[in-house]
């Protein structure tokens, strides 16, 4: 695989004030060679680290969680996980890679996936499950994660936001425009909340797209994943989230809209 990074027109110090919005406008700040076609979710990706190098990075960080997070003594959450886990793993045509399941102390919601196939559920977690369809859902989900690349994929993406942001701050700081900080603060809010965080909301729904095909594959009852997710949202009570655009997950309304439309495609009556 081969990558390019060039800047707007290849000098980003000769550009004036108009030409760089004209760019923001245009989206050329940066444009950038790398992508592939992954066949899992049917579309093309920006990736500018590699499988191998991912998994380098995540051995590290899971030897770092392993280190900071209690492992629950727990053998009845443990058996649970560790006999759905390896289920959904064999429906998404993972098996060849060396899973490991754990499950953390702790009563956080909370459920991770890194690449190389280090899995860590909460014990919190559970405790929102009413059966092992639901544990199916979340399993499948972040299963869904490590087919669609979404770690490289969100690593890749931040790499490229972040020389478009140096490149824009370098045109206006050598144009001595006016207002250069606060116009490169804005460009930064721009780049996250119009780049980063949707493509990481677009992540999860995927993730919840591909987790549903994984459980009906593996013989459990994807309509769970509704039930779940109601389960979630009546537990989070009068806890109000952030607004849907400033977080990096959707809603809990849009997570449901989505999986009911992808349950009907797949014959289900729901």
């Amino acid at each position: 695989m081969t990558s390019s990074i060039q800047f707007i027109g290849g000098k980003p110090i000769e550009l004036n004030r108009r030409q760089i919005v004209k760019g923001l406008a245009a989206g050329y700040i940066v444009a950038v060679g790398g992508c592939v076609q992954n066949q899992a979710l049917g579309r093309q990706q920006l990736l500018l680290v590699s499988e191998a190098q991912m998994t380098q990075l995540s051995a590290s960080a899971w030897t770092q969680i392993r280190k900071e997070q209690k492992v629950s003594t727990n053998r009845t959450l443990n058996r649970r996980l560790q006999t759905v886990g390896p289920k959904i793993v064999n429906a998404a045509g993972l098996q060849n890679q060396p899973w490991e399941y754990t499950v953390f102390k702790g009563d956080e919601a909370n459920a991770f996936v890194l690449p190389g196939g280090k899995v860590g559920f909460y014990e919190g977690i559970f405790k929102r499950m009413e059966n092992d369809d639901q544990l199916a859902t979340v399993m499948g989900h972040e299963t869904g994660h490590v087919a669609a690349r979404h770690s490289a994929e969100r690593y890749s993406q931040q790499m490229a936001a972040g020389v478009g942001m140096q490149a824009a701050q370098v045109a206006l700081q050598s144009g001595d425009v006016s207002g250069a900080g606060a116009i490169a603060a804005v460009l930064g809010a721009g780049v996250q909340f119009g780049v980063l965080l949707p493509y990481s909301r677009t992540h999860e729904l995927e993730a919840d797209r591909l987790g549903l095909n994984y459980m009906a594959k593996a013989g459990y009852d994807p309509r769970q994943s509704l039930r779940f997710w109601q389960n979630m949202t009546a537990q989070r009570g009068s806890k109000a989230p952030p607004p849907e655009f400033m977080s990096t997950h959707p809603s809990d309304q849009t997570r449901i809209a989505s999986l009911t439309q992808q349950l009907r495609q797949m014959g289900y009556q729901v």
